[in-house]
């Protein structure tokens, strides 16, 4: 039996093989290196992560069963490849595992770095207008909102998301998270030292003179990428507008070059970050 037939055997569907296993593969591998290279978090792939899950649990049953089969003499007489085919499924579950977790700690890294931009933005999307607005104008003006209120503390800045229901770029998972954790944040951090804060300064984010408390992504941080399209024009976006910057990759080409100017390109396929 090839090795590509054993990794296809716990692979999900009738229409299993040893292509579409390489394939999953690959594809986690590309966006675990991507993940790794920027520092917002990339649109949670859920069909791929799904297979890949589905993979996992039923070759850590498929190992389970072929553990239980070699203490059998009987079993392991009559199949000699038994621990073969087990110390392949093992090593392939290993790397698969490696993988996830540090993709998943990579995101758990960024969303706790940067959890309130992200919940502003999944807020941003709310089916309750009036709840929105009302968010946003104490979020802008947070001085003239509540000026007299004694009780206003850090945990009421926090997006409600309840009503939420596209966590693009997050997984629901994750965006509960990003919502506990920062409820939990600003809990301390209002036990610690801003309720000692006038009421008006008690907010996290807070934008008054202009300047936002609400910290993103770095947007402008340089990257290494591989054109995989025939050839594409490196851009810097200008607030809603886009000026091309006057030089276009072609396939093979490896640059280096600020995320935001090739940001679209990687949605689209069209280069690879390495």
């Amino acid at each position: 039996m090839d090795i590509d037939d054993i990794l296809a055997s716990v692979d999900r569907g009738t229409g299993a093989s040893p292509e579409s296993a390489a394939i999953d593969h690959q594809l986690l591998t590309r966006f675990w290196a991507a993940e790794r290279a920027v520092s917002e978090v990339l649109p949670w792939p859920a069909p791929l992560m799904e297979r890949m899950m589905d993979r996992v649990r039923i070759q850590i049953e498929t190992i389970e069963d072929l553990a239980s089969s070699s203490t059998e003499p009987t079993k392991s007489t009559n199949n000699p490849n038994l621990n073969l085919r087990l110390s392949i499924l093992q090593t392939d579950l290993a790397r698969t595992q490696y993988l996830l977790r540090s993709l998943l700690r990579q995101r758990l890294a960024k969303l706790s770095k940067n959890s309130m931009h992200y919940l502003v933005q999944l807020a941003s999307r709310s089916k309750n207008p009036l709840a929105d607005s009302q968010s946003q104008s104490q979020s802008q003006t947070p001085s003239q909102s509540q000026p007299n209120s004694q009780t206003l503390s850090p945990e009421d800045s926090v997006p409600d998301i309840s009503s939420v229901s596209d966590f693009s770029p997050l997984s629901e998972q994750e965006a509960s998270f990003v919502h506990a954790h920062q409820t939990l944040l600003a809990s301390h951090y209002g036990g610690s030292f801003m309720g000692a804060f006038p009421p008006q300064l008690r907010r996290l984010d807070d934008n008054a003179g202009g300047t936002s408390m609400v910290q993103g992504p770095e947007m402008k941080e340089v990257v290494f990428v591989r054109c995989l399209a025939k050839e594409i024009p490196v851009v810097i976006p200008d607030g809603d507008s886009e000026e091309d910057y006057g030089v276009v990759m072609r396939m093979g080409d490896v640059w280096v070059v600020q995320w935001e100017g090739v940001r679209k390109a990687w949605k689209r396929g069209e280069v690879e970050l390495l």
